[in-house]
């Protein structure tokens, strides 16, 4: 008897295959938790055997940091490419953060597996959700005013990603309270009014 208890599991193309099963771990994660959700309910909702699961992912953990390094080049990618297309520093703040917040309109599982409220209270996860913060702070840090310091560059880096974070979790948890859709026209309100706050305050900044 196979995991979909009838049939075995479709060949695919290995590349394929592992896409698939990012895609149901994703949903499951982010439905669930990490800790709640196992390899066998992966492997089900997969409709493939557990191991085969097992051949594309040595563990739990492994499948976990995958997703979460994925999250993050996807959102990186799309940062990059907003400020890249922008027509002044203003823009390109304001594009960076329509980009993030575009991702939780487009992949809301996504961004619950990176910053919702169950995310892994584990040493190593927490290293693979604080690796993205880094990137994203690396991301911001070259936007900053030349004139400042490395360390102070790289602390208002921080802080901005700090402020994206948390807005963005009111965002998405203020749409499932109310039980009201995400539409892209939130996302973009969303990004100009923290990009006012953050030009703003990036622009009063003291170099000492």
């Amino acid at each position: 008897m196979t995991a979909s208890g009838s049939r075995p599991p479709k060949r695919l193309p290995a590349d394929v295959r592992r896409q698939q099963l990012l895609d149901v771990a994703l949903r499951l994660f982010a439905a669930r938790g990490f800790e709640a959700t196992t390899m066998d309910e992966i492997a089900e909702a997969a409709g493939v055997t557990k191991p085969l699961l097992y051949q594309h992912f040595t563990s739990k953990r492994a499948l976990y940091v995958e997703l979460c390094d994925g999250v993050a080049e996807s959102l990186l990618e799309a940062i990059g490419k907003a400020v890249a297309e922008a027509h002044g520093p203003r823009q390109q703040v304001e594009g960076g953060f329509a980009a993030y917040f575009h991702l939780i309109v487009t992949h809301a599982e996504a961004f619950s597996l990176l910053f919702g409220s169950d995310v892994p209270d584990d040493p190593e996860l927490s290293r693979a959700v604080r690796h993205v913060e880094d990137m994203l702070a690396e991301a911001v840090d070259v936007l900053i005013a030349a004139g400042l310091d490395e360390d102070h560059r790289r602390l208002l880096a921080y802080a901005v990603v700090g402020m994206a974070e948390g807005a963005s979790r009111h965002f998405l948890a203020a749409h499932q309270r109310d039980g009201t859709p995400l539409h892209e026209a939130d996302a973009d309100r969303a990004a100009r009014r923290l990009a006012d706050l953050a030009w703003a305050g990036l622009r009063t900044v003291h170099r000492d």
